[in-house]
């Protein structure tokens, strides 16, 4: 049985986790170690991450809604590897031990986090200006570029913190240059890899099911105000705390694992 602070706590990462997913990507680092902090193994933990979030993504989907209609020529390319990709990801994690993705996770943590403070730079090597008018057309996708997406879909549906950054990336080599865009095709993708994999935890018994319903309600909210108002505010300052908060998660879980 939770207690009232704990319930609080699911609540407002999950929360804060929707929102910056609808955003760029990156709300694991929040509930992932929230559940860790609680107790909850970390398979366990991963697991209840994935479906509380994809459960949550409805309200980003309802927030970025009018932006869908431009982006349907992407989802027919990008789509079906995306889906296997996140099957295969989420198969070898239930074949994974606690122990052994315990060991995996401080690397996770920091090569999310990482992921996450470079973003800026991912968007730069692609190419991308964000342009906030006007439909973004498929110019060519390339057989390396489905590639990619498909090892970040498999990426995804292992551990999944860092995928909405790395698909960003992929689009705008792919030529997109619509933020808003973007964000829509990255939270569709992203939540229909997440669904495949979240199914397969359900059918392996992973999933604390208190937890994921107290943070499926905070999700839902998060995505919606954070797809609905990511166009209003800046993001620096969020950006700035999730990575200082990433790289403090990553220290601890590294000396929980391999000092202490």
């Amino acid at each position: 049985m939770m207690s009232g602070l704990e319930i609080c706590g699911l609540a407002g990462a999950a929360v804060g986790a929707g929102a910056i997913n609808a955003v760029a990507g990156g709300g694991t680092l929040l509930t992932f170690p929230t559940l860790l902090a609680l107790g909850v193994s970390p398979l366990t933990a991963n697991a209840t991450s994935t479906l509380a979030l994809v459960l949550g993504t409805s309200g980003g989907m309802f927030g970025n809604r009018k932006h869908l209609a431009p982006v349907r020529p992407w989802l027919r390319r990008l789509l079906p590897l995306s889906l296997l990709g996140g099957l295969i990801g989420s198969a070898l994690l239930t074949h994974t031990s606690n122990a052994t993705f315990g060991k995996l996770v401080p690397f996770l943590i920091l090569f999310s986090t990482l992921l996450f403070l470079t973003q800026g730079f991912f968007r730069r090597v692609a190419g991308l200006h964000l342009d906030t008018g006007g439909p973004d057309h498929p110019i060519h996708i390339s057989r390396t570029v489905i590639f990619f997406q498909f090892l970040v879909a498999i990426y995804g549906g292992y551990f999944g913190a860092g995928i909405g950054i790395l698909m960003l990336a992929t689009l705008g080599f792919v030529g997109m240059h619509n933020i808003y865009e973007m964000n829509t095709l990255k939270t569709i993708l992203g939540s229909l890899l997440n669904l495949v994999a979240a199914v397969w935890f359900i059918g392996a018994g992973l999933i604390d099911w208190p937890c994921a319903a107290v943070m499926t309600v905070g999700a839902v909210a998060g995505y919606f105000l954070g797809s609905h108002y990511s166009q209003r505010i800046p993001q620096a300052r969020v950006r700035q705390i999730i990575t200082v908060i990433g790289f403090l998660i990553s220290g601890v879980t590294f000396y929980k694992e391999f000092v202490r």
